[in-house]
């Protein structure tokens, strides 16, 4: 994690996301008048006259509640404190100074860290001088008064917070580094993998679907490379989404994939390979990421001799044509195979990135076409003279030849298959390109 690092802490409903969106610059948070939407902590990165900092987006603080996601949300915010370098702590001046904002200031008062009073909903000057109150709470170097939704007052503040950051900090931190994207219906167990892998509580666990909303970024170091892991929320037909939080819940892990180097698609071992979870890894080939399909809860499934490769032959044949996925057995609970699981996830990025000589390529694969030359068509033979891999961010791959119009589809799966044959690329979409020469 990169050094400046804002917090920005709070009861429910008071503005957070909406103001951690403005100092990121886009809308990376989902935010509604529903109070509780923030349940993770949510990761960020921003900018103010040359200072670079990330921005931490907590869920609203809530004590004594028959919520039960209350417990789980205060340890959340609790590790966001620790973590940052300067705390926001956000009130609202239409509401007026609450209990809770005075058992949070409690709370705060253990810390040592700079505390900034945000006063939210002050879009006007009778508003901005509703904030006196709230100096009653005695902590805080400053109140400052602001609106997150239009801006006004966010300037000032952020010209006080960055006096405390020691150094102008890294434009984006997370600039080059590959990126996986876990993914899946709801309740597989995506956040108790990526909390497993990281060894932290780094996203809410419960037995209830849909407990994750956002889509939530980890940095993550293993086998001696650093990558970004991103849980999601899970994945459900339209007709099966009623809320609004939910489908911006969705459109956020949709976003996920199209962002991503590698899914990390998860399925449900006692339930087998559902309707969604083929619609998610189609998405995911044609968006041409590499993708590694873990099963998970296999610890749940009664074994016969040869049950891993049956469910597997099962999961290709519902997903055919892609047939160069990785299949990963796992029990989160049991902790089998999920470092497995994230090692076959490394291989699939570099065979993502890998690049090949045009020597190469025409030496292994010039000799296979000689021996299974394309057929002809209407009396004309077909002709490759040579291959090569072009410069694109996904493995694509010419052959020139004569007459490009006459290959056909069940030639160009050949010629696919023997290239991984040859090369690898599990886990990953290539493309093949016919051009005249």
């Amino acid at each position: 994690m990169s050094s400046n690092i804002i917090a920005i802490v709070g009861r429910p409903n008071v503005g957070k996301s909406t103001l951690f969106n403005r100092l990121i610059g886009h809308r990376k948070a989902i935010m509604d008048n529903v109070s509780g939407v923030t349940r993770d902590r949510s990761y960020g990165h921003g900018d103010w006259v040359g200072k670079y900092f990330t921005v931490i987006d907590t869920g609203g603080y809530v004590h004594g509640t028959d919520d039960i996601f209350e417990e789980e949300i205060n340890k959340q915010v609790e590790l966001a404190v620790k973590e940052a370098d300067v705390i926001l702590f956000m009130v609202d001046v239409d509401a007026g100074l609450t209990g809770l904002d005075e058992e949070f200031a409690n709370y705060l008062r253990r810390t040592d860290k700079p505390i900034y009073i945000v006063a939210n909903k002050a879009d006007s000057n009778a508003r901005a001088h509703q904030m006196g109150e709230f100096y009653a709470l005695g902590i805080g170097i400053e109140i400052f008064p602001i609106s997150s939704q239009n801006g006004s007052g966010t300037g000032e503040l952020l010209d006080a917070v960055i006096t405390h950051f020691k150094d102008e900090g890294v434009e984006d931190p997370d600039a080059g580094i590959p990126k996986f994207a876990v993914l899946g219906r709801p309740n597989v167990g995506k956040s108790s993998f990526v909390n497993l892998l990281l060894g932290v509580e780094r996203n809410i666990v419960t037995d209830i679907a849909g407990t994750t909303r956002d889509a939530i970024d980890s940095r993550y170091n293993a086998f001696g490379k650093e990558f970004i892991i991103v849980d999601t929320a899970g994945v459900r037909r339209k007709s099966k989404v009623s809320e609004d939080i939910e489908f911006y819940s969705v459109m956020r892990s949709m976003r996920a994939l199209e962002d991503a180097d590698v899914c990390i698609i998860i399925l449900d071992a006692t339930r087998g390979i559902e309707a969604q979870d083929v619609n998610l890894i189609t998405l995911a080939e044609k968006n041409r990421k590499g993708i590694v399909i873990l099963v998970n809860k296999w610890d749940l499934v009664e074994k016969e001799t040869n049950s891993t490769k049956e469910f597997e032959e099962e999961i290709l044949d519902k997903i055919a044509p892609i047939k160069y996925v990785p299949v990963i057995f796992t029990s989160v609970v049991t902790k089998q195979r999920v470092h497995k699981a994230i090692e076959t996830a490394m291989e699939v990025y570099e065979n993502k990135t890998q690049k090949i000589s045009t020597s190469k390529l025409n030496d292994k694969i010039l000799p296979e076409i000689d021996r299974y030359p394309p057929p002809a068509i209407k009396g004309k033979f077909v002709k490759i003279k040579y291959i090569t891999q072009l410069p694109t961010h996904n493995p694509t791959f010419a052959f020139f030849c004569n007459l490009p119009q006459y290959i056909k589809e069940s030639y160009t799966r050949y010629l696919e298959n023997t290239i991984r044959k040859h090369f690898g690329f599990d886990g990953v979409p290539i493309k093949l390109v016919f051009r005249k020469k």
